[in-house]
């Protein structure tokens, strides 16, 4: 007979009041249903105090506001990476532009104010499988978080063709769609790693989604340059004359 997993303790970091009351019960709504078991260990309005709770006590995961007096969420998570046995995060907040630094501190989830049980309860439900397998590593897909029309969309990195800097904005496209983004370029590129290739000032490019390295007329270089193509769009980007030979370098690395 299979024993029982112990409940999950979750505990509550919020410097609303209402909002802490409001986690609290959907987390013993979810816990009634059993899927999974949770308890609600404790119930904080500053990151600072997080902190020193968890230097007496553990947790299983943290339920996070993001935007609190002093130190914030996110800072709060960075140093809880430091923890010989750090919880999950859950961060939950009003404010959807700042997924993208929840997901690079490898947060569980990222739950949007107002919080729906099924959505508490789905992030709940992968910390319970993780806690499940301690001796696993857990594995987060790399990804870029853009916002479309109001809501949050993970872009994984294997997808991403390229990235391109126009006007103010930054467009990432991918095989079947474009994004808008309003992070920098130069931001995005320090992000990304060594399985992209700055091309041109004002672009970057997956080194597995370049088929050629050509000279043809550029109207960006104002005369004919080189240029790569990207993935099976046969779509023609730039590169700057002060990149080719990086560029060349790298492709022929990887074998093209």
């Amino acid at each position: 007979m299979n024993t029982p997993a112990a409940p999950l303790r979750v505990l509550i970091v919020d410097d609303e009041p209402l909002a802490r009351l409001r986690l609290a019960q959907l987390v013993r709504e979810v816990s009634a249903g059993g899927d999974p078991a949770a308890e609600v260990a404790g119930e904080l309005g500053q990151a600072q105090a997080a902190l020193d709770w968890l230097a007496r006590q553990d947790a299983d995961v943290l339920l996070l506001d993001i935007q609190m007096p002093g130190l914030d969420g996110t800072a709060l998570a960075a140093r809880l990476q430091a923890l010989p046995r750090p919880p999950a995060v859950v961060f939950v907040t009003a404010h959807a532009e700042h997924a993208l630094r929840a997901f690079e501190l490898e947060a569980t989830d990222y739950l949007t104010k107002p919080v729906r049980r099924e959505r508490l309860q789905a992030a709940l439900v992968r910390v319970a499988r993780r806690s499940a397998a301690p001796g696993a590593t857990a594995t987060v897909l790399p990804v870029i978080v853009v916002s479309e029309r109001g809501r949050l969309v993970r872009v994984p990195v294997a997808d991403v063709l390229y990235l391109k800097a126009e006007l103010k904005y930054v467009t990432l496209r991918t095989a079947t769609h474009t994004y808008v983004l309003d992070d920098a370029l130069s931001e995005i590129e320090q992000r990304l790693g060594d399985s992209f290739l700055r091309v041109h000032r004002n672009a970057i490019v997956a080194k597995a989604a370049v088929s050629a390295l050509e000279r043809r007329a550029s109207e960006e270089e104002g005369a004919e340059g080189w240029a790569v193509r990207v993935g099976s769009s046969g779509e023609w980007l730039a590169v700057s004359r002060r990149q080719v030979g990086a560029v060349r370098e790298a492709l022929t690395a990887s074998g093209l």
